[in-house]
């Protein structure tokens, strides 16, 4: 078989194979980006023969992180019983103190089944919800809502997830049983607000990257376990998959402990030429697939088309209205969006987000190390956007490069100190402006990551809060004592009746220390 696309996974039936004995699965892989890939590239031939031998070629890139290659997640061998459980669908709503829990379950070949049946299990195991359908839908009586964990002061309000036990048996008398988590929860907008069941939430989190020493992207779980302590450690209450699905082991501890998750496609860097047919056939593709695996996933919020793609163009308005219309119907429980950093006068297809996602890096890209004219050109700029589209903004990238141990006084561009004073001059807009339409602020990055050799980069991207071994930087620090003054201003404005939140207030902000 062939599959075309990486981060995502797929699977072939072995059952024509005479499997009995000794077996040998091989696997070929090819990392090599072109036009109509997501994410797309170029291979450029050098054809020079006095600079270059004979077949010489590059792959170029349109992203700023390392093209790895490679298996850098499990592959797995399973079975089934010949009548199995196929898909289940989970969409989940809320009536007053009770959760609507609606779901289809698909079993291969449907023909052959005698009976499906369905319970719902809390926490403790116990059975507050049953059906004998392979459809319908069930009520859960004053039930537990799942939070992200900022919104709540209790760690037994945090993240609740259900259990959905499925019990399929043949006409053959045979059975097969799946159990999938799955958490009650809403999610809609306004104008100028992004509702979790039906509360304000404010998204103060940080866009990630697969990427650490040694094993680059590659599946490694004392990393995860790591990362999801600092983002609690930083405050962090959402992630964005920048720029591409990350691991399901990644995901299960957002659905877990309760952080919220932008769930992006790897169509990042989607420029004049990749907006063709064949890219748009294969994009709808990795859409299907990704919504297929994430779809029961409490944590995603939000699905993510593209990250940067010139949406300036005209061919980007039937490009991107063609994916936000597949992926609604596909899934209209959900938000849907793409992340711009075009101009708000060129911008074409924004029209087609629920959420204004913009990244922007005044004082670095543009008038860099002048942090005096942060406030006005990102305010303007901000306010030019809502005026145009009328919807909520997510300050999704904005960012620094510094070097760790790089310090002086007054502030110079990579140094540790200037990183501090640029984030700050942002959260004073950021400050200003979630009291109007902004709905959430994203730092650009959580940690150092490798990217492509250049003379832009010294040994990868250094935007991070966290050099690439995970060690803080000191705009973590400002960072931490940020987003935990922001998580109980988050909680408090909220009075939550049975099964949600009560409020602390006896809060106390993280205490700071001075770095360096």
């Amino acid at each position: 078989m062939q599959h075309f696309g990486g981060h995502l996974p797929f699977e072939v039936e072995l059952t024509k194979y005479d499997v009995q004995g000794p077996n040998r699965v091989t696997v070929a892989i090819n990392n090599t980006l072109t036009p109509t890939t997501l994410p797309p590239g170029t291979i450029e031939y050098k054809n020079d023969p006095l600079k270059y031998p004979k077949g010489y070629f590059v792959q170029n890139l349109q992203m700023d992180f390392f093209n790895y290659a490679g298996i850098h997640r499990s592959v797995k061998v399973y079975t089934t019983p010949k009548v199995y459980i196929d898909d289940i669908t989970i969409v989940t709503g809320i009536q007053e103190t009770n959760g609507m829990v609606s779901y289809t379950v698909k079993s291969t070949p449907a023909s052959s089944v005698q009976s499906v049946h369905v319970t719902i299990l809390d926490r403790e195991g116990r059975s507050v919800g049953e059906s004998g359908q392979s459809q319908g839908q069930i009520t859960v009586h004053n039930a537990n809502l799942w939070w992200p964990y900022s919104m709540v002061t209790s760690a037994n309000e945090t993240a609740y997830l259900y259990t959905f036990k499925v019990t399929l048996t043949s006409n053959s008398g045979v059975t097969d049983q799946y159990s999938l988590p799955f958490g009650i929860r809403t999610v809609s907008a306004t104008s100028t607000q992004l509702l979790l069941n039906n509360k304000p939430f404010y998204c103060h989190g940080v866009a990630k990257h697969e990427d650490a020493d040694i094993r680059g992207k590659g599946l490694d779980f004392p990393l995860i376990a790591k990362d999801f302590n600092l983002l609690r450690w930083l405050g962090a209450n959402c992630i964005r998959t920048s720029h591409y699905p990350y691991a399901e082991e990644i995901m299960d501890q957002a659905d877990q402990q309760g952080v919220v998750v932008i769930d992006e496609s790897p169509g990042v860097g989607i420029h004049k030429g990749n907006f063709g047919n064949e890219s748009l056939s294969h994009h709808l593709q990795v859409m299907e697939e990704m919504i297929q695996r994430d779809k029961n996933r409490p944590a995603v919020i939000m699905w993510s088309m593209a990250n940067e793609p010139q949406s300036g163009l005209p061919e980007a308005e039937f490009y991107f209205k063609t994916i936000s219309q597949f992926v609604k119907k596909m899934d209209p429980t959900r938000l849907v969006t793409f992340v711009a950093n075009a101009d708000y006068q060129e911008e074409k297809a924004a029209q087609y987000n629920d959420i204004l996602c913009i990244n922007r890096y005044f004082a670095w890209y543009s008038d860099c190390s002048h942090t005096e004219l942060i406030n006005l050109q990102l305010t303007n700029d901000l306010q030019a956007f809502h005026r145009k589209y009328s919807k909520p903004v997510i300050v999704t990238e904005y960012g620094a490069d510094t070097i760790p141990g790089l310090h002086q006084d007054p502030s110079f561009v990579f140094t540790e100190e200037f990183q501090v004073e640029f984030l700050t001059e942002y959260h004073k807009v950021f400050d200003r402006l979630k009291k109007e339409f902004l709905v959430g602020e994203m730092v650009w990055n959580f940690a150092d990551f490798m990217t492509l050799q250049q003379i832009t980069r010294v040994v990868g991207n250094k935007k991070g809060l966290f050099t690439r071994q995970r060690q803080p930087k000191m705009s973590a620090h400002v960072m931490r004592s940020r987003y935990h003054g922001l998580m109980h201003s988050n909680a408090t404005q909220h009075s939550y009746a049975q099964g949600h939140a009560t409020v602390n207030s006896k809060f106390t902000p993280p205490v700071v220390f001075p770095v360096g």
